[in-house]
């Protein structure tokens, strides 16, 4: 996951279906891509960053929520799609690296920062069990958490993990990608994670541990036939999750090239249509809440496992930071974290100031995604009515049929789609600063943090360890 945090409170909206006629295919294709055309350049333009050693936070602005994200780069193998900032695991780089996160953490606590609700991103954030609950305690004492949610694999989900993280994780959410195991060996996960009906076995005993137990997947694998991603909705459905993620396969340019030779080359021809056959066979068992993310209606609604604000510090080797419309970007390189934690400084490398109409278009696309498009919100926050400030964007939003009709605030099976192609798109922008940021790693962080390469079934990596 990315270490942009989201939040999208539920509304009930009834939402409609969308035939796939061949016109309405073409029609999204066309919108897709145009879409797309204008996100992959709009993203170089934002999310570009220089290095500057004397960058720190600003103090916290009385009455705002923060949310504060951390991130755990080890991981036990790589992941050929992965393109957030991981490195294979290393018992020894490992607890220098939370040693020195927790003093990060303490610095953010100097400058007069608390948080509600901390995040735990990776990589594999159970990686090393021990150092990670010495830490989430550690936040606990410095901040008023009230709620944590945490990334995990399927072979964590055992009792000797659950026993640890129960009391102290409340969302937990699991790296399932695909039941099916054709993708799982293309993704060097089999082996790994076990097969598809382990996993499900796995997620059934954990779920009634935590307040809500999330199943990431992915879906538009070159090779995922329509039978194969029913089959993954139907397991998803049989098992106890409360909540599920559907994203769609998105990477950087650098990644890709690793992914041809796993899971294949990607391709956009049938995003729609599979996004169609996603929430359609959802809908009778679970609610959306974002583009892409959906609640089982028995769950007493809960809200997306991420967080509660617009606004977070990121701590740890790669995290992002967003705060007063400016992004901070702490090192990639673990050495060079571990070496400004030591010297007593935080660790940013970068930043980029958004202007007051990328601040607007951050927030257009956010709040599509959360599929409730709150115009009055939007004037409030920015002194301008939306039609004003972002004329053009809401020209196409209409042409395309993206809001309901007498109901400008909800979207459209189109909208919905079209919002997350905009995620999708200014993911792929953050993974492509990451493979930037990636550039000016040592050979052996290098070799450490690049994707495994396929020969037949097998892989074979240079390094420490990993995802």
């Amino acid at each position: 996951m990315t270490n942009t945090q989201l939040h999208f409170p539920h509304k009930n909206r009834n939402l409609e279906l969308t035939p796939q006629s061949g016109f309405e295919k073409n029609f999204m294709h066309l919108a897709d891509r145009a879409l797309t055309l204008v996100m992959k350049s709009q993203t170089k333009l934002v999310l570009t960053s220089h290095n500057n050693d004397k960058l720190t936070l600003p103090p916290p602005i009385q009455g705002h929520e923060y949310t504060l994200y951390m991130h755990i780069p080890f991981c036990e193998s790589l992941c050929p799609y992965c393109s957030f900032n991981r490195f294979l695991y290393e018992s020894q780089k490992a607890s220098q690296y939370f040693s020195a996160l927790r003093e990060e953490m303490k610095r953010v606590a100097e400058l007069g920062y608390d948080f509600k609700t901390l995040y735990i991103g990776g990589g594999t954030p159970t990686i090393n069990l021990e150092e990670l609950t010495t830490t989430i305690d550690l936040a606990r004492e410095l901040f008023s958490i009230q709620e944590v949610s945490c990334e995990t694999n399927p072979n964590h989900l055992i009792p000797q993990y659950i026993d640890q993280l129960k009391d102290r994780v409340q969302r937990l959410s699991v790296g399932v990608q695909s039941f099916d195991a054709l993708l799982l060996e293309q993704m060097n996960r089999l082996e790994k994670f076990g097969s598809g009906e382990e996993i499900l076995d796995r997620i059934r005993y954990a779920a009634p541990f935590f307040k809500s137990l999330n199943v990431d997947m992915i879906f538009n694998f070159p090779s995922q036939t329509r039978e194969v991603l029913m089959s993954d909705i139907e397991k998803v459905i049989s098992s106890s999750a409360q909540q599920v993620t559907f994203y769609p396969l998105m990477s950087s340019s650098v990644v890709e090239q690793s992914m041809s030779r796993s899971v294949g080359t990607p391709t956009r021809q049938r995003e729609w249509e599979y996004f169609n056959l996603i929430n359609n066979s959802l809908k009778a068992d679970f609610e959306p809440l974002s583009a892409w993310t959906f609640v089982r209606q028995s769950a007493d609604m809960i809200d997306e496992y991420i967080v509660d604000s617009e606004e977070y510090v990121g701590i740890g080797s790669g995290a992002f930071s967003y705060l007063n419309g400016e992004l901070y970007i702490n090192y990639f390189s673990i050495n060079k974290y571990l070496e400004a934690i030591n010297q007593g400084r935080l660790a940013l490398s970068g930043g980029k100031r958004y202007n007051k109409h990328a601040q607007m278009r951050y927030w257009f696309m956010m709040n599509l995604f959360g599929m409730d498009f709150n115009r009055q919100a939007f004037k409030k926050r920015f002194t301008v009515p939306v039609w004003i400030g972002l004329g053009l964007e809401m020209l196409f939003m209409f042409l395309t049929g993206s809001f309901r009709r007498g109901d400008h605030r909800h979207l459209t099976r189109r909208g919905q789609y079209l919002s997350l192609v905009l995620m999708r798109e200014f993911f792929s922008g953050v993974n492509n600063l990451r493979d930037i940021a990636r550039k000016h790693l040592s050979p052996l962080e290098l070799a450490s943090a690049s994707p495994v390469h396929y020969v037949g079934a097998h892989s074979t990596s240079n390094g420490f360890l990993r995802k």
